[in-house]
């Protein structure tokens, strides 16, 4: 009963509330108005990433709308917008080609649902680890790879052999120079740079649907029979069906889900963080985010839809419209419902080269060439994992891209923490307890050393430097100083045993001082000091360890013995 409670009561907290309604009724004009011009910058985004991802337009439609509803009432961000993404489409070209239209619609229930797995187990807050250089990288790949996808389209190429986007850009080049189709290649340019040209002169004015619009007018006026049109839409959505799940195929096809629900959630939840960022009092629930993001790539694929998530261009388009509820991105969804029923045919007239060319301007607008200078400029480490990942992101896919820049991101990072671990021969003058002679500080200083270690002491670096301690040599007594050290694993643990018992093999007795909090349990949990306690060498302080050692030589002969009694040494409780 309890779990069932518990389950009731996370369902709860990740369904829309009284807050959600409040925030709907407060600015419900603006909201609509936002709405409208969101709509119709994304009607030919929606269409364009449908084609892309090989399902066709009415896919990226059904996308857009299906899945930017559900979206925008169960999400996590009041002004995120959600649909068919360049992002997305990267990853499913390749489940397209390998499995066809029903193996993308296959693993976009699957996403899903695992989606709503991850809501449930509130794996949102996780998504913050992923370096900025990797999500830079992956940005700048997609905008390549978005901008290539779109080569066949916009020189007028229908069919082309390849699955892979680079193998696809070389052959639609190689087709062009032995047919060349310069009037798609015309049109692809013309839209791209009138978006291009038209958003720094007007950055208001939704410059993407008046070019498609524009086009397609000169391509029915001049009946250039050589651009391909987009193909007939459906005149409404599909009814819901599940005609394309094969359960036999499903071993075959949880891979490629699983990578489609990480690029979900990874990609709505940075666009809603960019949203944070560009408002004032709004802040995002990254585990409602990804329940509303499963919510609707699970009901997507039932009328025929692509994957989706949050798309950042068209968040910010709502947030510079004014927008401040789920209203205005439900608009969004409305309208382009409405499109679907009323203006089917004139939107199937739409060719090719045209929304080839919104495709280009949008990857050239997708590379914030001052963000990745930023990043080059950083550090050799941002640098090498942003271009690597960028790389990567072309020559193989998303997924593996993000995989090896955080790899990479992650040695590289150990590779600078280990650096800042040292080893310090230090003084024990000012730690020497009670009042010691001129001659008897000169002898303990050439029986007794005193190393202090900085910084952490893992497997990355604890070899660098415990290995020089079995060169000490003419010394009676070590004092190991780990007041300072930072964090201990089981790798530097073994290495600081192994390192104690090559110098006690020598003679060299071993005094510890300063253990922090935390760190006595993996030293006794592999007997590093479990010995050496027992033997009574284990202190709290340095000045502690010194009488120890002090009282060792007195012991050994080392030192003469005072008059008085040396129990009486009370050694100062100073820091390690």
């Amino acid at each position: 009963m309890r779990g069932i409670r518990a389950a009731a009561w996370r369902l709860r907290s990740l369904l829309p509330g009284r807050a959600d309604l409040a925030a709907v009724r407060r600015h419900p004009r603006r909201d609509l108005l936002a709405g409208l011009t969101v709509a119709i910058v994304a009607l030919p985004l929606a269409l364009g990433f449908g084609v892309s991802s090989g399902l066709g337009a009415e896919a990226g439609l059904a996308t857009a709308v299906v899945a930017g509803a559900l979206a925008a009432v169960f999400g996590g961000s009041n002004v995120q917008v959600s649909g068919p993404t360049g992002a997305m489409t990267v990853v499913l070209v390749p489940i397209a080609a390998a499995h066809g239209a029903a193996g993308v619609l296959a693993v976009g229930l699957i996403a899903g649902i695992l989606l709503v797995g991850l809501a449930f187990a509130r794996a949102g807050r996780y998504m913050r680890y992923i370096p900025a250089s990797v999500v830079e990288g992956f940005s700048l790949g997609i905008a390549c790879v978005i901008g290539l996808q779109q080569v066949p389209n916009a020189l007028g190429v229908d069919e082309v052999d390849g699955e892979h986007v680079l193998t696809l850009t070389w052959h639609a080049l190689q087709e062009f120079v032995r047919s060349p189709e310069w009037t798609s290649l015309a049109v692809a340019l013309g839209v791209a740079a009138v978006m291009l040209i038209g958003a720094r002169w007007r950055p208001g004015v939704p410059f993407s649907i008046l070019a498609v619009i524009a086009a397609t007018l000169v391509v029915e006026v001049a009946r250039l029979d050589s651009v391909i049109p987009i193909g007939e839409l459906p005149a409404g959505l599909p009814a819901p069906s599940l005609d394309f799940l094969d359960l036999s195929a499903l071993p075959a096809l949880l891979p490629s889900a699983l990578a489609v629900a990480a690029l979900a959630a990874l990609e709505s939840l940075l666009s809603a963080s960019v949203a944070d960022g560009m408002t004032v009092g709004q802040k995002h629930d990254p585990d409602r985010e990804l329940f509303g993001q499963g919510l609707a790539n699970i009901a997507a694929p039932l009328f025929g839809g692509v994957p989706a998530t949050g798309a950042i261009a068209r968040t910010a388009v709502n947030v510079r419209s004014g927008a401040s509820s789920r209203l205005a991105s439900f608009t969004h969804a409305a309208i382009l419902a409405v499109i679907i029923y009323a203006a089917a045919p004139l939107v199937s007239a739409i060719p090719l080269a045209a929304l080839a060319g919104v495709l280009l301007a949008t990857a050239v607008r997708m590379v914030e060439v001052g963000s990745i200078k930023a990043m080059v400029r950083a550090t050799r480490s941002d640098a090498v994992v942003l271009i690597v990942t960028a790389v990567a992101t072309v020559v193989f896919d998303l997924v593996y891209a993000v995989l090896l820049g955080m790899l990479i991101a992650g040695a590289l990072a150990l590779r600078s923490i280990a650096r800042q671990a040292r080893l310090d021969q230090v003084d024990i003058a000012g730690d020497l307890p009670g009042a010691t002679s001129d001659e008897e500080y000169a002898l303990l200083a050439e029986h007794i050393v005193a190393y202090r270690i900085d910084g952490p002491l893992f497997f990355a670096a604890a070899h660098r430097f415990l290995l020089e301690l079995p060169d000490v040599t003419n010394m009676s007594a070590l004092i190991l100083r780990m007041s300072r050290v930072t964090t201990i694993d089981a790798s530097g643990a073994l290495m600081l045993k192994d390192t104690i018992d090559k110098l006690e093999h020598r003679g060299i007795t071993v005094y510890v001082s300063g253990i922090r909090h935390g760190h006595h349990r993996p030293l006794e949990a592999l007997g590093v000091i479990t010995r050496l306690r027992a033997e009574g060498r284990v202190f709290a302080t340095t000045p502690e360890a010194i009488a120890a050692a002090r009282n060792q030589l007195r012991s050994d002969g080392t030192l003469a013995t005072p008059p008085q009694d040396l129990s009486t040494d009370s050694p100062r409780r100073e820091p390690a």
